[in-house]
């Protein structure tokens, strides 16, 4: 059966009843024994007793006493000479109990048991030898019949028995429960990651238990959580391709016609350089798409060299500054000197990207810096603005593909989302690090640091 609660009582069960069974055996074997080793111990104490009084007066009234004594118990007892002729003996005896005494026994002057074997005998039989100063006059017998002894066997298997079945009852009764206790939590976790394969985002039941169950559960409730912000992500990244491919197409199309169209030449330049726009987002975008698709396959290929940091950033500040300019807004440069081990076109991506960023999320008179700064083996980035910030609650997922913290996807200023996401990329490909800190309404600061040195 596929039921894993079935199983693992089975399991249970088996285990339960395994070590049920080895202590009862031992248990039963262990009583059985020492009943029946305490039953030989009471029959050779009472013929050695005879024996004592024996040994002090044997004569014929002693004889005759001794017999008495035994005749109305269950024991019997027979006395012989030293050449082991029956002298007396109590009654009933029977012809079989004659028997088992004619040969002398070799017994020691404590005396043994002759015949311990109850299964196959009627009697167990013990032997006390007699002595007068060292001088070995007779010996006394003493027979127990063994059918008690079966009968408090028979007891004793019956109880035991009784006691198995009963726990054999309760032990399918508390492994039952038990499995069902372990195992519901389980089945119905199991009920919810097949939602959760569906696409069915299924808020998982809380398991308050310090243990592994616990733990699977707010796993699989955090992947559920996960599953649902990708599928959320994925759609909103395709409606977002979707629209950036549709818009420039629309442009591209629709200002081709006009362009077409006998109209003024300079109305026709205008509309062309439209068209030279859009079609220059559009690449754009498909080369950052392209760029994933490289990441994802590792064919995206960092090609390291000595390069000066504050050269390449004063080069870039000098190109972007016009812009700045343009738009209204300052862009400063704090630089000390060093060198790093960098991809040069890939890092200038990335701080393009950045600054690029910065420039749209800046309000006009807002301001941009960019500032290097050494430390102990590495050198540290910053690229800081005082324009609207980041939401609080978008900052941890600001990295990841496909993420947007402006949902409108305005033209102006919302990107595909896939910019910072291609910067994380090729900074961890460097060896380093990128974060960022935002307060909104009051800016934002992306900090990369790699491994460097300064230049004194």
């Amino acid at each position: 059966m596929k039921n894993i609660s079935f199983k693992l009582g089975a399991l249970f069960l088996a285990v339960v009843l395994f070590i049920h069974v080895v202590l009862f055996i031992f248990l039963y074997t262990g009583l059985l024994h020492n009943r029946i080793e305490d039953e030989k111990k009471a029959l050779l104490a009472r013929g050695n007793s005879h024996r004592d009084v024996l040994e002090h007066h044997f004569d014929d009234m002693t004889l005759k006493h001794v017999a008495l004594m035994e005749s109305e118990a269950e024991t019997k007892v027979a006395v012989t000479d030293a050449n082991n002729r029956l002298l007396v003996y109590s009654k009933p005896f029977t012809e079989h109990m004659k028997q088992m005494i004619k040969k002398k026994p070799a017994v020691s002057g404590k005396g043994a048991v002759i015949q311990g074997s109850w299964r196959d005998h009627p009697y167990l039989v013990t032997a006390s030898p007699i002595y007068d100063n060292e001088k070995r006059k007779g010996y006394v017998y003493m027979f127990a019949p063994t059918a008690s002894i079966r009968s408090l066997v028979d007891k004793l298997t019956s109880q035991f028995l009784l006691a198995a079945f009963l726990t054999f009852v309760l032990s399918i009764i508390l492994v039952f429960f038990l499995s069902k206790f372990i195992t519901m939590p389980i089945i119905n976790l199991k009920q919810i990651t097949k939602e959760i394969s569906r696409g069915k985002h299924h808020p998982v039941p809380a398991i308050k238990r310090a243990d592994e169950l616990g733990e699977l559960a707010a796993s699989i409730q955090s992947l559920s959580n996960d599953l649902e912000r990708l599928k959320k992500e994925r759609n909103d990244f395709l409606a977002s391709i979707a629209h950036e491919l549709r818009t420039p197409l629309t442009y591209l199309k629709g200002y081709a016609d006009i362009a077409t169209r006998p109209i003024d030449e300079k109305e026709r330049l205008h509309y062309l350089h439209i068209i030279k726009e859009e079609a220059e987002k559009l690449a754009l975008l498909v080369k950052e798409l392209f760029e994933l698709a490289k990441m994802d396959k590792n064919q995206f290929a960092i090609t390291k060299e000595r390069v000066r940091m504050d050269e390449l950033l004063t080069e870039i500040y000098e190109k972007i500054e016009p812009v700045f300019n343009e738009e209204e807004k300052s862009l400063g440069l704090i630089i000390e000197p060093a060198w790093a081990s960098v991809d040069e076109k890939r890092f200038s991506q990335v701080i393009y990207n950045l600054l690029d960023n910065a420039l749209k999320h800046t309000n006009k008179g807002g301001r941009v810096e960019i500032r290097l700064t050494k430390e102990k083996g590495t050198i540290k980035l910053a690229i800081s603005d005082n324009g609207e910030g980041i939401p609080k609650e978008d900052v941890p997922y600001i990295f990841e593909r496909l993420y947007r913290v402006d949902k409108s996807r305005s033209r102006l200023r919302g990107g595909s989302g896939l910019g910072l996401s291609i910067a994380k990329e090729i900074i961890e490909r460097h060896g380093g690090t990128i974060r960022v800190q935002s307060q909104s309404g009051k800016g934002t600061t992306f900090i990369i640091t790699i491994r460097g040195e300064a230049i004194e």
